[in-house]
């Protein structure tokens, strides 16, 4: 197979752990037999210093001439937020990114490895029932894009946010949810307030309505805040969840801290004709940046959700996956995720080990 990807390292650790995990790409492409080519190109501050915004045109045409996106972060140290290059960085990066490509749909998987249950907050008879969900949120509908207004009225501040959704946005990603859920154990969770808000409303018929053609799919409702509270009471009840954006926005943060450290966290947003960025969501990390210390396991697991979702490399993918949690098992642990026991390792040491089982797996099985 021939693909093309663009490569956005960004700002931070962005650059350290891109690093990483394009040698684990190579890894596959000499393992497997493919060709894949990479175009790097600025985001964020990086791009600023060149080009004096944080998207240039230079890098949204490496984007359009590509398969896949691979992001890295972006955001500058908090001691330096007020300054140009930093200020609004995010926004004017990945929000345009995502405007300028469509991307309606962000992929959030949150699964908690065996041999990490002592990192997460929740009690071991929680942890120890399983947990694998599957976040599926709506990202260009919603208060984020609706109507703002600020003003008074009379003497008293006012400000709303329109919450707004129509029926084509919702079964856009009702319908990539299905297919998720299809492609898992087969259930979705739809998370609304029905019961409430009118945008809510629509949303559950409309889900409801593209529910019809996937009949091997079990489809609940759940009201938000009740769903917020089975999150963190007993996780292992999910499997998709298919959420409108600022709920999905909040529920996905607070799911994402249940594994114990963002590093171990992959992200993917995908437009309607299956393009896709593929980003980890733990930020840019200035004050470890350039120690060689970063967890890279998240911008690995990128790799593995771009190989499955956008190149159809299932085999390749679950290799890499099964070699992270194989070397986790070996208990190998970045600074993130070390608590006195196994052996401390930094960047590249631990992409060493993901690399090794990798490859061994594979000549075992020639």
């Amino acid at each position: 197979m021939q693909r093309h990807i663009a490569v956005l390292a960004g700002d931070g650790i962005g650059e350290e752990v891109m690093e990483q995990a394009l040698r684990v790409l190579a890894t596959i492409d000499d393992l497997f037999g493919h060709t894949f080519s990479t175009t790097k190109a600025l985001v964020g501050g990086a791009a600023y210093d060149t080009y004096g915004t944080h998207f240039p045109d230079e890098t949204k045409n490496v984007c359009r001439n590509a398969d896949a996106i691979l992001f890295g972060s972006v955001g500058g140290p908090v001691s330096e937020m007020q300054l140009d290059k930093w200020k609004n960085c995010e926004a004017n990066s990945i929000l345009a990114i995502r405007k300028a490509f469509g991307f309606n749909a962000n992929f959030r998987p949150v699964k908690i490895y065996p041999d990490l249950c002592e990192l997460s907050p929740l009690k071991e008879d929680v942890v120890g029932r399983g947990v694998d969900m599957l976040f599926v949120r709506e990202l260009l509908g919603d208060c984020y894009f609706g109507e703002h207004m600020s003003g008074m009225e009379g003497s008293l501040r006012v400000a709303s946010d329109v919450s707004r959704y129509s029926e084509d946005q919702i079964a856009a990603v009702a319908d990539t949810a299905f297919k998720a859920a299809q492609a898992r154990r087969k259930k979705l969770t739809s998370v609304h307030k029905a019961n409430v808000l009118d945008a809510s409303k629509l949303w559950r018929t409309v889900v409801h309505e593209v529910g019809i053609s996937y009949p091997d799919v079990e489809l609940e409702d759940m009201l938000v805040d009740n769903c917020a509270m089975q999150i963190i009471k007993d996780p292992s009840k999910f499997d998709v969840l298919v959420l409108p954006n600022m709920f999905g926005d909040i529920l996905s943060d607070a799911a994402a801290v249940l594994p114990g450290s963002l590093g171990l966290l992959a992200s993917a947003s995908f437009n309607k004709d299956n393009f896709a960025l593929y980003e980890p969501p733990g930020g840019s990390a200035q004050d470890i940046a350039g120690k060689g210390i970063a967890n890279p396991i998240a911008q690995i697991l990128c790799v593995a959700m771009m190989l499955r979702y956008s190149f159809g490399l299932s085999e390749e993918a679950s290799l890499i996956e099964k070699s992270v949690e194989t070397v986790l098992k070996g208990g190998f642990r970045t600074k993130d995720i070390y608590r006195g026991k196994g052996s401390l390792v930094g960047s590249r040491e631990m992409t060493d080990q993901i690399i090794t089982h990798a490859s061994s797996v594979l000549c075992k099985s020639s």
